[in-house]
């Protein structure tokens, strides 16, 4: 399968400098938890000093959230997305098969955690549920920690800059029935 190369926007020059700097901190070899910890500190300074979206990378869709891309490493080591889901809207729960960060640029998402299942076939444990508000940075997924469901918690949609550690608009993950375990597999294409 042939790599797609989908560039930073050359209009969020802010974008461009937090892309070089994750590209930065991932060739530096650190563990996971010190990478995504890196990368949390440099997406709240990146939000706190602020930066505009262009408005097509903001668009809720009426039917389901959407995930923009804002920014492929060439060799898939990472991407940074727009998602948004509007008013109403939330996630299956899900996992990510690798490592994330995620910022809210605005709006409000709640996040329910469950804990990751080593047996099949058994209902989910859930694990705490948190809101995450305009600025606020976390660290939604390593590799062992990562079944969560969000959604839109407020009347207006939610968007958040989300930073992987792999393309995710092209990475099979699973996708969880919290009542039975069952899993079943799904993409998140990116949206253009």
């Amino acid at each position: 399968m042939t790599q797609q190369i989908i560039p930073v926007d050359t209009d969020v020059p802010e974008l461009a400098a937090f892309a070089r700097t994750v590209e930065d901190l991932i060739g530096r070899g650190l563990d996971e938890r010190a990478l995504t910890s890196a990368i949390q500190a440099e997406l709240t300074a990146t939000l706190a000093a602020g930066f505009a979206l262009p408005p097509d990378k903001t668009r809720p869709d009426p039917k389901r959230y959407v995930m923009y891309p804002l920014h492929v490493a060439p060799d898939g080591s990472f991407s940074i997305a727009s998602a948004v889901w509007d008013v109403g809207q939330g996630t299956p729960v899900h996992g990510h098969e690798t490592w994330g960060v995620v910022g809210i640029y605005s709006g409000v998402e709640v996040e329910t955690r469950f804990e990751k299942p080593t047996i099949p076939d058994l209902p989910l444990t859930p694990q705490g549920t948190d809101e995450w508000g305009a600025g606020e940075v976390t660290v939604c997924c390593t590799t062992d920690d990562d079944v969560h469901q969000v959604r839109c918690g407020g009347d207006q949609p939610v968007l958040g800059i989300h930073v992987y550690g792999a393309d995710i608009g092209t990475l099979p993950r699973r996708s969880y029935d919290p009542d039975t375990g069952a899993v079943h597999w799904f993409t998140s294409t990116w949206a253009h």
